[in-house]
């Protein structure tokens, strides 16, 4: 029996309108993409809490010529979030329905604290789960047994939904039942997909 749903944040619960490379053009132009794809892979320690990305950022945007602060390129990029209200309202329907609902997803200190705090995910969610809390990323089975541990409940009563494949692959081989799944399928569709697992929602 599911009992508790464990949600990614970035394409299930959120959105950056436009997408990166669009967010990013304003600050390099065309070199957008080539510059993001650098700095992801300069991100990937940070992701499991190892080292600060923003000093890293600066450094790479002084590379590129880049004399906008870094603070501010951050925020026009990292902080351009869409909340999918259609999402939330899931959220809320199976928190009044008595199940257990968590966030689950790969963020750096920065952008992390910003969703926790500013957007105030700390008060929608029984566990937040940020990567670089946990000590490590996902699809790491070790990320899903953590995050198990800190709801709390075993494996099996709790489902994963995530829009990356791998994620979910990782999610299962922790033993969590686990489903693919975006936003663009529309909220009809995560309905379905959690009836098809037992989970019934409390609507108003």
């Amino acid at each position: 029996m599911i009992t508790h749903v464990l949600l990614d944040a970035d394409g299930v619960l959120q959105d950056l309108p436009g997408g990166w490379y669009a967010a990013m053009e304003p600050f390099l132009g065309d070199r957008a993409r080539e510059f993001l794809h650098r700095t992801w892979a300069d991100e990937l320690p940070t992701l499991a809490g190892d080292g600060d990305y923003l000093p890293m950022l600066e450094a790479s945007l002084r590379e590129y010529g880049v004399t906008t602060p870094v603070a501010e390129v951050y925020a026009g990029v990292w902080h351009r979030i869409d909340e999918v209200a259609a999402s939330f309202e899931v959220v809320a329907a199976l928190r009044r329905a008595g199940y257990g609902v968590h966030l689950a997803t790969n963020q750096e200190r920065h952008r992390g604290t910003y969703m926790h705090d500013v957007l105030g995910y700390r008060d929608r969610f029984d566990v937040s789960a940020y990567s670089w809390q946990v000590g490590v990323a996902k699809p790491d089975p070790e990320f899903f047994r953590r995050v198990v541990s800190l709801i709390g409940v075993p494996a099996g009563e709790v489902l994963f939904v995530d829009d990356s494949a791998a994620n979910v692959e990782g999610a299962r081989a922790a033993g969590l039942v686990a489903e693919h799944w975006h936003f663009e399928r529309g909220p009809g569709s995560l309905v379905d997909l959690l009836a098809a697992h037992g989970v019934r929602l409390d609507t108003p």
